[in-house]
């Protein structure tokens, strides 16, 4: 988990961005390690409202995390993040997760769990 502004600012100076409707990703590939950081600013809400959004941000990305390449990454939510259906904040994530290379296009992994 990211937790150091240091960190935070490394991703944003170094790394690859994304944005969608509801989401920015800021990817920075570091091989042999897999960290990641969420963010949402007061524009996004209230308290209340910016850590809905922080929760699902992290169901986004244990729901994706096995398909992802090694790095840090840097999730900051957008205001329509807390009013979306899952479905397109799902769509929105892995647009961005693509966008940045940290996810092959192939589609191999479409984010849907299969029961068997």
């Amino acid at each position: 988990m990211l937790k150091l502004n240091s960190e935070f600012q490394r991703v944003y100076k170094r790394g690859k961005s994304a944005h969608s409707t509801s989401i920015a990703l800021f990817y920075l590939p570091i091989s042999g390690e897999k960290k990641v950081g969420y963010t949402a600013s007061k524009k996004v809400g209230n308290a209340v409202v910016r850590n809905r959004c922080k929760r699902r941000l992290r169901a986004l990305f244990a729901e994706f995390q096995l398909g992802l390449a090694d790095g840090w990454y840097v999730f900051v939510a957008k205001e329509p993040l807390f009013d979306n259906a899952f479905d397109i904040v799902r769509r929105d994530c892995k647009y961005v997760l693509k966008r940045t290379g940290a996810m092959s296009s192939s589609g191999a992994d479409d984010g849907k769990k299969v029961i068997s």
